[in-house]
């Protein structure tokens, strides 16, 4: 059986390195950094005590399967509506313009004063004062 030696440092290699350290330990700005580390060490303490809790919470939520579904469920239920009413309004807005391109008739002024009467128009209107009213509002 071949037996190997495994080297072990001599007294003045760890000398030296102690030698080292302690050069390094002794410069101005080492010792400031030191320093200040010793100072914030309960909020590092703290800060490293949540970064962990964290990171716990994180894992086991980026694992828990039922939870992602769950979530993913609920953006589905916020976000339909929301998709519903954007189509609604797109469809709506590409209709009115084929019409636009077929109608070539003129408006004049009593035709104007006719859509006046529209509903949907006194809608807007109304709308849009409203609006107008509360940026006004917000302005001051």
């Amino acid at each position: 059986m071949v037996e190997t030696a495994i080297p072990t440092p001599n007294e003045s290699d760890l000398n030296a390195e102690q030698a080292d350290v302690l050069d390094q330990l002794l410069k101005p700005e080492v010792e400031e950094a030191l320093e200040i580390l010793v100072q914030n060490l309960p909020k590092l303490v703290e800060m490293t005590t949540l970064l962990t809790k964290t990171y716990d919470l994180a894992t086991k939520v980026a694992g828990d399967r039922v939870l992602i579904q769950d979530t993913v469920g609920a953006v589905k239920e916020v976000v339909k509506p929301i998709e519903q009413k954007a189509k609604h309004y797109a469809s709506a807005a590409i209709e009115a313009g084929n019409r636009m391109e077929q109608d070539t008739s003129k408006i004049g002024l009593f035709g104007m004063l006719r859509m006046f009467k529209d509903p949907e128009l006194q809608r807007v209107l109304r709308f849009s004062k409203a609006y107008l009213d509360v940026l006004g509002e917000r302005r001051k």
